[in-house]
């Protein structure tokens, strides 16, 4: 079993840099005067990222027959991400960054947990208890303690 703590890390990492990608965004629509416009550069300087990626490490079969086999809805996840970003553009310059990051954790942890509680998208059913409900209250709670900080 390989050790997790490296990747655990790894996510903590990911999530400092997840924090400045919305008040980056929200200066680039400044600039340009469009929250969609910076939305759009954003989410187009990620796909030709991502492209370049599995180029480079030769990893993923996204030819027509292998996307073909995927369900229709699954590509709704990039109507998600243009959602999040745009949001994040227009939400984060009012709300600052760490409320704005509290608020996104505590829906995550909500939307994770009837996924979870359900076993949608394929996850093992892990059903809602009042320890996880606490935890997310926690999180909630935290949101209102970095508000009113």
């Amino acid at each position: 079993m390989m050790p997790i703590l490296p990747y655990m890390l790894s996510a903590v990492l990911l999530g400092a840099l997840v924090a400045f990608q919305p008040l980056a965004n929200a200066i680039l629509a400044r600039a340009i005067g469009s929250p969609y416009g910076a939305a759009a550069i954003s989410i187009a300087v990620a796909g030709i990222g991502a492209l370049a990626m599995v180029g480079v490490t030769g990893r993923g079969d996204i030819g027509r027959a292998t996307l073909a086999s995927v369900p229709w809805w699954v590509f709704c996840a990039g109507l998600v991400g243009t959602v999040f970003v745009a949001g994040g553009v227009i939400i984060a310059p009012v709300t600052g960054g760490l409320l704005f990051f509290a608020c996104v954790v505590a829906g995550q942890l909500g939307g994770a947990m009837l996924a979870d509680h359900f076993g949608w998208f394929g996850v093992v059913v892990r059903p809602i208890s009042l320890v996880r409900l606490l935890g997310l209250a926690l999180v909630l709670g935290g949101a209102l303690l970095v508000q009113r900080g």
